[in-house]
């Protein structure tokens, strides 16, 4: 599953074999993105033309390995990709939801705990207030609903459950909460 085809998320897509030549990581794999998010970056703005290499996407295209999917789907039972405008207008988050619990990816909505407060948001985002508005329908809902958070980019605690305070949010360290320990 690709959240969107910039190089961090979508370069272990492909390898380069002993010709140079890229090729599937996985050749039996199937892999999925969104249909606007392949065809953004087919023809990407001059803003994140650097983000897209074409090697992490076409080879799989020539394969038939990559999927275009629709805007919002269900990868398997439990496990749904959701198209959240900010960093691009093809971005997703995926959820996933077993026996009552849930874990939610933000790849690039909220890519560190840094990002947690509201105003906070990356300058490589195209649609910062877009990202702001999906920042404050999300974040609540996973700190009320005791989500378990990726935070793709965070070096130190990518994972961790929210806290809301009066105005801002908190991280939980997931570690911490295994332990016992609570902060």
């Amino acid at each position: 599953m690709n959240t969107h085809l910039h190089f961090d998320h979508a370069g272990g897509n492909t390898k380069l074999d002993e010709n140079g030549k890229a090729v599937a990581t996985f050749p039996n794999a199937r892999y999925f993105v969104s249909r606007a998010e392949l065809e953004h970056a087919e023809q990407p703005t001059e803003r994140d033309r650097a983000s897209y290499l074409p090697d992490n996407w076409r080879p799989l295209l020539a394969s038939g390995q990559l999927e275009p999917k629709e805007a919002n789907y269900e990868v398997v039972p439990g496990l749904t990709m959701e198209t959240i405008a900010g960093h691009n207008r093809s971005m997703q988050c995926w959820r996933l939801q077993r026996n009552g619990a849930t874990m939610f990816g933000f790849a690039d909505l909220v890519p560190m705990r840094a990002h947690l407060r509201l105003p906070w948001i990356m300058g490589y985002d195209l649609y910062p207030v877009e990202t702001l508005a999906a920042k404050k329908r999300l974040l609540p809902e996973a700190a009320r609903n005791s989500w378990l958070c990726l935070f793709y980019h965070d070096p130190d605690e990518p994972v961790c459950r929210l806290t809301a305070g009066a105005k801002e949010f908190a991280a939980v360290s997931y570690r911490a909460e295994e332990n016992g320990v609570h902060e």
